[in-house]
């Protein structure tokens, strides 16, 4: 909240140990950590833990011009602009010999204080004395209720795990078990299944196992999935090929997330009539493979750092396609801001029918562009994969009148992309004259 730490550990310290609870809670202090001499003074407050954020950053090269939003950044550690990441100078040993030497730090303070590890130390307030400073402000501020000890016996710090709370729902077990036969023997199977938003992580375990056993190869057999509800977060995570996931509902945030093959379509439900949100934020996070249909509209930073899936969908909000790296995206209807900010590969075709989609990029990586011929053939393959897969009604009206509604999409990409097809549709041009 912008206060010093040591305001706000030792008032949490004191809390914590007057109630009972100090030796459940693990403490960690951060904010403008420089020293091992920080470190002792946080854990004598009571921290467990020691946060180091900007000082590890200048061990990297940091010059702390505090221009890291602005894709600026003139050592290249916080920016995409390749000419400005050729300045990159630092390296992991830097970083790890600062970190070094703050243990060290640490050991001669702990040493001193005639303490044998950092354990000894946290909490012991009585510790910590009042260095007096000759100055009339300094004088003005009462520390002496930082070095109060707590009014109350008991743990210092904390000294137990809590017990581990094993999830309500066991449908990813149950997904796993039912398509281990099918996969492993090469049957194709369709199970049916009720999802509620208890259900979390529902395809990972059967993805990781799938990975696992064949790596980039195809499994065997084909495992289908059929689900009704709302799907708690990250369904179909790590999902792998040979599987399906069909819902017919809504989930929550991080569908597919790190998905690597596989496909996860969602529908509304039979009698939903509207314009639906069926999905979170951070739809096909980090994912490599795979595809994703969804009908209906999608949260914030939807395909952010895709490196290789396919996704279509009906909508999404800001910052879509974020640091993305590979992979096609389809968005069939309105966006947020800040589309395509870092993005450095892969592409999304985008319906700005109004034409505001150019005040809406993040125009410092990519732009927008009409489409070629050969770029309307892939994308209406795309419309057309996704109403068979979703028998969406958005994806119907504009196969309906393709030639109109073809002219209102715009195809967005890295801006180095766009300069290498112009060049070369130009030469394409001069030649034919």
């Amino acid at each position: 909240a912008g206060i010093p730490w040591e305001l706000g550990l030792a008032e949490t310290q004191q809390v914590l140990v007057e109630q009972g609870l100090r030796g459940r809670v693990r403490l960690q202090t951060d904010g403008a950590m420089k020293t091992g001499r920080d470190v002792v003074i946080a854990a004598l407050l009571g921290a467990d833990e020691y946060s180091f954020g900007s000082a590890a950053m200048v061990a990297e090269g940091c010059i702390m011009v505090r221009a890291c939003h602005r894709d600026t950044c003139p050592t290249g550690i916080a920016t995409q602009r390749p000419n400005l990441r050729k300045k990159f100078a630092g390296t992991p040993e830097g970083v790890a010999a600062y970190m070094l030497f703050i243990g060290e730090e640490v050991r001669r303070g702990l040493a001193a204080l005639g303490l044998r590890s950092l354990d000894e130390a946290i909490g012991r307030v009585d510790l910590l004395r009042v260095r007096p400073v000759d100055d009339e402000r300094a004088r003005a501020l009462d520390v002496g209720a930082l070095l109060e000890p707590p009014a109350a016996d008991g743990p210092r710090h904390f000294v137990a795990s809590a017990p581990i709370q094993r999830p309500r729902s066991a449908l990813d077990e149950r997904l796993l078990v039912d398509a281990f036969r099918p996969l492993w023997e090469g049957d194709d199977v369709v199970v049916d299944y009720e999802i509620t938003n208890a259900d979390r992580a529902v395809g990972a375990s059967v993805g990781g196992a799938v990975g696992l056993e064949w790596a980039d190869a195809l499994p065997p057999g084909r495992f289908t999935a059929r689900f009704r509800g709302s799907a708690g977060q990250s369904f179909g995570a790590f999902l792998s090929d040979g599987i399906a996931l069909e819902l017919d509902g809504e989930a929550n945030d991080y569908v597919g997330k790190g998905m690597g093959g596989g496909r996860i379509t969602i529908r509304p439900p039979g009698d939903d009539q509207g314009d639906p949100v069926l999905a979170g934020n951070t739809v096909l996070y980090g994912a490599t493979g795979g595809q994703l249909f969804i009908a209906g509209h999608v949260g914030e930073r939807f395909a952010v750092r895709n490196s290789g899936a396919v996704a279509v969908v009906e909508g999404a909000g800001d910052h879509a396609c974020e640091y993305m790296t590979g992979g096609t995206v389809v968005v069939l209807g309105a966006t947020g801001r800040n589309l395509g900010a870092g993005m450095t590969g892969g592409q999304a075709y985008v319906f700005d029918p109004d034409g505001l989609l150019a005040s809406r990029l993040n125009r410092q990586l990519v732009d927008a562009v009409r489409l070629d011929a050969a770029q309307e053939a892939e994308l209406r393959f795309f419309v057309e994969r996704h109403r068979e897969q979703t028998g969406s009604r958005v994806a119907a009206a504009v196969l309906d009148a393709w030639q109109g509604m073809v002219r209102g999409f715009r195809r967005v990409a890295p801006l180095d992309e766009v300069a290498r097809i112009e060049r070369a549709n130009q030469g394409v041009l001069g030649a034919s004259r």
